[in-house]
């Protein structure tokens, strides 16, 4: 690979970091060709983009970015066989590997780290915190749930209490008569 071919790589994946707020570091060594090609269609599928990139090259995009990924050399994330998937959710690629594991019996892909929203997880331990991650138009629908439950639990209760008003008023109107 030549110096302008490496360039073009870093520049490119600097950008995808850069715009990309969710991406996940992960080691598929050791694959057959169908299982790789499996993984491959899986992503593609649930729309993650996966590469394969050199620790080397990926190393010095992260370096060029604003955010501290110092992390990930020093817990030797950027070590081995790496593929980055990219995502535009947070919790997706944990569960496209969670159901890639259990569908094909398998403890690979391993997570060696994982950016969301900058705060960085390191380890395959992570897996489960991963995929509890929210979406943000998760975290809102909940934020709107919870400020429209009590606005509906006063309405529910002044139109049941109403009811039960008009209706006493009625009654005692009928009496009256």
């Amino acid at each position: 690979m030549t110096r302008e071919e490496k360039t073009a790589i870093i520049e490119e994946l600097k950008e995808k970091f850069a715009n990309t707020p969710y991406f996940y570091i992960v080691d598929a060594s050791g694959f057959s060709v169908a299982k790789d090609n499996d993984l491959r269609r899986a992503c593609f599928n649930a729309q993650i983009e996966y590469r394969v990139v050199k620790n080397s090259l990926i190393k010095k995009a992260l370096e060029a970015l604003d955010t501290d990924y110092q992390p990930f050399v020093d817990e030797k994330v950027l070590k081995g066989y790496s593929g980055v998937m990219f995502s535009d959710t947070g919790n997706k690629p944990a569960r496209l590997i969670k159901d890639f594991r259990k569908k094909n019996n398998t403890e690979k892909p391993i997570i060696k780290g994982a950016s969301i929203d900058t705060s960085l997880y390191i380890g395959d331990h992570q897996l489960e915190a991963l995929c509890n991650v929210k979406s943000k138009a998760e975290l809102l629908g909940e934020v709107i749930g919870l400020l429209q439950s009590p606005m509906a639990n006063l309405i529910g209760a002044l139109q049941g209490q109403g009811g039960k008003i008009a209706g006493i008023l009625k009654t005692l109107e009928e009496k009256k008569s």
